[in-house]
């Protein structure tokens, strides 16, 4: 007989379907937990974890540290990106998560308005 435990225990596997995971849910609108949105675990939520599916649980254990973006969380568990989001939103819903969505997408400035700035500057401070 072999006592030995498996080394690494699959969250996954191809006996369990992904929407057994998702428990059924749709993904989250396609602007909510984009590739580099950063999430982290909220304060004292360890006690609230420990109800959590093996694979949010996963995931919970993964950002309790610091930020992860859902990219690295799904590289880091393996699961489908569509799945990460599912479960980050019900964790986000159950109040465990602290979400920092991804900064905008900058602007193009007037280069005549910084140009004329930059004018003004060295008109008045001299340059």
């Amino acid at each position: 007989m072999h006592d030995e435990p498996d080394s690494e225990l699959e969250l996954t596997s191809a006996l369990v379907p992904l929407f057994v995971i998702a428990k059924g849910r749709a993904l989250p609108a396609d602007h909510e937990y984009e590739h580099t949105t950063l999430v982290t675990a909220q304060e004292g939520t360890e006690a609230a974890a420990r109800t959590l599916s093996p694979e949010a649980r996963a995931v919970m254990d993964l950002i309790t540290d610091g930020f992860l973006s859902v990219a690295e969380i799904s590289g880091y568990t393996r699961l489908p990106l569509g799945i990460v989001r599912i479960l980050l939103a019900q964790m986000a819903e159950d109040g465990l998560l602290y979400v920092r969505n991804p900064a905008p997408r900058a602007e193009r400035v007037d280069r005549e308005l910084l140009t004329a700035v930059l004018d003004g500057l060295k008109t008045r401070f001299g340059a």
